[in-house]
């Protein structure tokens, strides 16, 4: 099928809406879709690039990651996500973006609600390979990692990149230790779980993205 952004940024947003976020972020459909109507836009220029060209973003500024991941699913599959166990209660909340990720600005100075994020690729290369050691290559290559909220987006609106033994480090959220949070399947539902900086996974790449776009309108 020929790449139309514009029917994919329409097919992303009725996504949201089907699975309930509007409620989730207190607002109506109407208004929910007023929010994102702005990427359209930015959205209909994105060029075709990475596995994905693009997946519309919403933050934990509006829907809290615990109540996202229970949305998602696998491609074909009815299990819904789950949060592992061993991310205790409010400890998503001590995740926060890396600083050169420049999300504290994105919009207008603050962090964003909504944006676009583009050029994604699951990183499938770095399966095996240590975080702490892909994050220079995706560094050199000017791309970055991606975040929880953003895995969480790229599962939402494009399940079939979470698959076995391609599953995805999200290494650019991190907190006051080594541990870095993960996209992957378990029992045939994706879950978010952690792993350690130091510890290479042959079935857990390194998740990236070209860039991130939003509108001066939101």
């Amino acid at each position: 099928m020929p790449y139309d952004p514009a029917q994919l940024f329409s097919d992303q947003v009725d996504r949201l809406v089907e699975l309930g976020y509007p409620g989730l972020a207190g607002l109506d459909e109407s208004s929910f879709r007023a929010l994102l109507d702005p990427l359209a836009g930015p959205a209909a220029a994105v060029a075709p690039s990475g596995d994905v060209p693009f997946v519309v973003v919403v933050t934990r500024e509006l829907v809290r990651p615990e109540d996202a991941v229970p949305l998602l699913r696998l491609a074909g599959g009815s299990k819904p996500g789950i949060v592992d166990r061993n991310h205790a209660e409010g400890d998503l909340a001590t995740y926060q973006p890396l600083p050169e990720l420049g999300l504290d600005v994105l919009d207008r100075g603050r962090p964003p609600r909504v944006y676009l994020l583009t050029g994604v690729q699951r990183g499938e290369e770095f399966c095996n390979v240590r975080p702490e050691d892909a994050l220079p290559v995706i560094r050199a290559r000017g791309r970055t990692p991606l975040t929880i909220d953003e895995g969480i987006a790229v599962v939402t609106h494009a399940p079939h990149l979470l698959e076995k033994n391609k599953c995805f480090m999200l290494s650019g959220s991190r907190r006051h230790d080594r541990r870095v949070p993960a996209m992957w399947i378990s029992e045939g539902a994706p879950k978010l779980g952690w792993c350690w900086d130091g510890n290479p996974h042959s079935w857990l790449g390194v998740a990236s993205a070209g860039g991130r776009l939003t509108s001066a309108v939101q």
